[in-house]
């Protein structure tokens, strides 16, 4: 059954909001401590020039034009002009390797690359090819090339509101890469115009919503909801300045709609912990009037004293954790959906949220599940396919039409979904056992000093952990370390089957990063380049009397 909602197309709601409130202030980007403001007018306005300029350089319709920053104002004003321009955008993860960079652009085929807010432009210069067009966003010191404000000077706006049928593909995503080459997802305007438009009014999200943009735009979920949902909501962005300003920049902000990554979870409770430790706050919150003025004191440090919709996506997110969050009033709403889906699949309705699951099925979503377990989703905002792969693209659709996540999971008598792992990351042990990580995982990683985990085992009689440690886990004295982790896998052996138990935890001395390869930028564990750097030495810390090993000892 269709919602009946109206669909229009993200340039249509610009010009609304252009018409509609042109002084209502829309962005806000710090630069060196100070909010520097953009109204509708304002974006519009700039937008409309830019388009101008770019359709001036006589590319060919539908020509690809790459965005490579970080997030900011000029992100999101560079991906309209290129949408108004006829072209379709290309955004770029700004933490991938020059190598990434290169493969994307050229495959691509990019006429330009807006470069902007980057960590480290000089390394990641070698990337982009030498002839191509390049614009550098105005703030970030990049000078060597035409600059965003320079080439708008003079540049009369397009002054008539054009719109492109829905069907064009307007932006080509290129995956994180957890399983290797990243792909190239396209999508139409049609798919984000359906996604927002039919996921906005179930969460409530209007006019008054307040966004914080932190998490990498190129990636679907902070595009989807931050991006087009403060487009489609008419709502208000404040983005982050860097990485030290977060935290003043989150509580300056008090969004009324956030989203953060498990390990960004992870991350502020430990930083509450640092400043009150878990005994004293339990004793805290136990006691009445004083447990009210502890969570809003917490709540408003944090920036989320205003916020009415919290969400915890792309990756699982422990039940522990979010009830440890939810004693403190701040309920997190666990959602579910891939880039190939336009952001558009499950999530919990604060309302009537399942802790434990990813919620129900958002209005006209199919979701199965196959014989093997798989979630299989349809509905009209699939991805046209992935960008000169139609051999990769047929492998993921089954002949009636549902893309196949390759995530496992199960669906309750009310609907609600819960991920039980993927379908690939499955396991054999060399007593013909399968093994599923992915809980076990999760169940580690609630131990507040361990900070990654990933279970393996395949050949191996019984599964082994690699964990690193969190700031808490490094500061314990090894022995103290070894009796808590000790203690941690006995408690989850408890609760697995015979052979899903884990024989030892191995305590890795490095960290798995962004930079070293063994993480995606949106902070998911590549596991098979963990498996490739680790897997030589299974079979000898298996062998290895102890059940928690250090890897600089045993290795």
């Amino acid at each position: 059954m269709s919602t009946g909602v109206e669909v229009r197309s993200p340039l249509e709601m610009l010009y609304n909001w252009e018409q509609e409130k042109p002084e209502v202030l829309y962005l806000r980007q710090p630069i060196e401590g100070q909010w520097i403001n953009y109204n509708w007018a304002r974006v519009a306005d700039e937008v409309r020039r830019m388009a101008a300029w770019l359709q001036a350089k006589g590319y060919e319709p539908g020509s690809k034009v790459a965005i490579l920053s970080k997030n900011c104002v000029h992100w999101v004003l560079a991906d309209w002009a290129i949408w108004m321009a006829g072209y379709v955008s290309v955004p770029i993860y700004p933490n991938v390797t020059p190598h990434t960079l290169n493969q994307i652009l050229e495959h691509s085929e990019s006429k330009l690359c807006f470069v902007g807010k980057l960590d480290d432009w000089p390394y990641l210069k070698p990337g982009v090819p030498a002839a191509m067009d390049r614009v550098s966003f105005p703030f970030y010191g990049i000078n060597e090339f035409p600059n965003w404000d320079e080439v708008l000077q003079g540049v009369e706006p397009m002054k008539e509101n054009v719109v492109y049928p829905m069907d064009n593909i307007c932006t080509i995503m290129y995956t994180s890469g957890t399983t290797g080459i990243p792909k190239g997802v396209m999508h139409s305007f049609f798919n984000f115009a359906y996604a927002a438009s039919n996921a906005l009014p179930p969460l409530h999200i209007g006019q008054e919503a307040t966004f914080f943009s932190y998490l990498p735009m190129c990636h679907i979920a902070e595009r989807l909801l931050i991006e087009m949902g403060s487009l489609y909501a008419g709502g208000q962005v404040s983005f982050a300045e860097s990485l030290d300003t977060f935290p003043k920049n989150l509580a300056d902000t008090q969004p009324t709609v956030f989203l953060a990554v498990p390990r960004i979870w992870a991350k502020f409770q430990e930083k509450i912990l640092e400043k009150m430790p878990q005994k004293k706050l339990s004793l805290l919150l136990s006691i009445p009037v004083i447990n009210g003025i502890v969570k809003n004191k917490i709540r408003k440090t944090l920036g989320l004293a205003k916020a009415t919709n919290i969400f915890s996506g792309a990756a699982p997110i422990s039940v522990e954790l979010i009830n440890w969050f939810g004693k403190l009033g701040i309920q997190i709403q666990q959602a579910y959906a891939m880039t190939e889906d336009s952001c558009y699949s499950h999530v919990n309705i604060k309302w009537r949220d399942k802790v434990g699951t990813v919620g129900e099925a958002l209005p006209d979503v199919e979701v199965r599940i196959s014989e093997e377990g798989e979630i299989q989703i349809r509905h009209e905002a699939l991805m046209k396919g992935y960008y000169k792969e139609p051999g990769m693209t047929a492998e993921v659709f089954t002949p009636d039409g549902y893309f196949k996540t390759g995530d496992k999971g199960e669906r309750d008598s009310e609907g609600y979904l819960r991920i039980t792992g993927r379908v690939k990351d499955l396991f054999k042990t060399s007593k013909g056992k399968y093994v599923a990580p992915g809980p076990i995982e999760m169940k580690l990683m609630d131990d507040p000093d361990i900070e990654q985990a990933c279970v393996v085992g395949l050949g191996l009689p019984q599964p082994i952990a690699l964990v690193t440690l969190s700031e808490s886990g490094r500061k314990k004295t090894e022995r103290d370390l070894e009796h808590v982790l000790r203690t941690t896998m006995f408690h989850i052996n408890e609760g697995l089957d015979s052979f899903e138990k884990m024989q030892k935890i191995i305590i890795i001395t490095d960290e798995w990063t962004i930079d070293n390869g063994l993480m995606t930028p949106t902070l998911k564990i590549k596991r098979g380049d963990v498996e490739k750097k680790y897997q030589m030495n299974y079979e000898k810390w298996y062998d290895i009397k102890g059940d928690i090993l250090w890897e600089e000892v045993e290795s």
